[in-house]
């Protein structure tokens, strides 16, 4: 392990990175993980701090975190109440980030901390979100890349969020002003659905996603299937709006069928129709009600003309970063 009894942090906050990471039964892969930031970071010289949020995981991943913590002072380590997702503890940590720029990657060792430098690099141009786009998936199956497309294809396609990467990004890399926006809201059904949704000024670079290094992930099938559901409720009425059109083409086809002699066959069809579309009317208000329940903000502000900073933050010291 390092010895950080001569390092210290910088007191400017734009030369600090902070690492965000979620951990669930994460204990063999952390300190592999820890190896390699330090290998990578250190040698590119950048000034960094590792925050790792475990999700109540039922192994020694916090006893692990607390060892790493114990002997390198840029570790910071959470330990949220219960198990909610690695979104929620995604969001933890970039609440408590303290660097101007935060990258979030996954601690199975899928996101290769080699590719840091890399992403690293575009925080000189003009972006204020860089996605790690998956160019390739080593070691996942048939099965698994096949959801993974269909999923973001509904994402682009049907739920319009076209700043989302085809193939797929959860290793990204986000700046402060945006991180500051991001506090506003109060949902976090889908973190990265949310941070492309939001605008600012978004670019991309392709790496290659690698295979779990340890251990068996936790991304059931089950767990998929509610982040679609949640990714749709979140972001679109479109099942509303479905729900009425259908019932809409039932009463349509049941005014034609009273005149083609199965009146029986046709006045059940446009009481179908006439139920589905008072549903659908009815889930519209329903809609617009959940909109103003989850406070959503009307627009964010990406730039002003005056020079005082969007955020007002603590100074960083050595003191601030000890665990």
């Amino acid at each position: 392990m390092t010895n950080l009894d001569t390092k210290e942090f910088p007191a400017n906050p734009a030369a600090l990175v902070s690492i965000i990471t979620p951990a669930y039964r994460e204990a063999d892969n952390l300190p592999v993980l820890y190896q390699r930031l330090c290998r990578t970071l250190d040698a590119a010289g950048v000034a960094w701090e590792w925050l790792i949020v475990d999700d109540c995981s039922p192994d020694a991943t916090f006893a692990v975190l607390e060892n790493l913590a114990g002997q390198d002072a840029r570790i910071r380590g959470f330990r949220l109440s219960r198990n909610s997702g690695s979104h929620r503890a995604i969001l933890c940590g970039l609440h408590q980030a303290l660097g101007d720029w935060m990258v979030v990657m996954a601690s199975d060792l899928q996101d290769p901390p080699e590719f840091l430098p890399i992403l690293l690099a575009k925080r000189s141009d003009a972006s204020d979100i860089v996605w790690a786009v998956r160019r390739h998936r080593i070691g996942e199956s048939l099965g698994d890349r096949f959801f993974s497309k269909l999923y973001y294809f509904v994402m682009r396609c049907v739920m319009g969020l076209k700043v989302m990467p085809s193939t797929g990004a959860d290793y990204f890399m986000i700046n402060r002003k945006a991180v500051e926006a991001l506090k506003q809201f109060r949902e976090c059904q889908n973190l990265f659905g949310l941070v492309a949704w939001m605008g600012f000024r978004q670019d991309s670079v392709l790496y290659d996603k690698q295979a779990r290094l340890h251990g068996k992930s936790g991304w059931t099938l089950q767990k998929k299937m509610a982040l679609v559901w949640d990714s749709i409720s979140q972001f679109s009425d479109l099942p509303l709006q479905w729900i009425a059109g259908l019932g809409g083409l039932l009463i349509f086809a049941g005014c034609l069928g009273l005149f083609s002699g199965n009146p029986t066959l046709s006045f059940f069809m446009l009481l179908t129709g006439i139920q589905l579309a008072a549903l659908g009317v009815l889930g519209q208000y329903v809609w617009r009600i959940l909109e103003a329940a989850r406070s959503r903000p009307l627009y964010l502000i990406e730039q002003t003309t005056s020079s005082v900073s969007i955020s007002s933050r603590q100074s960083l010291s050595p003191n601030a970063k000890t665990h």
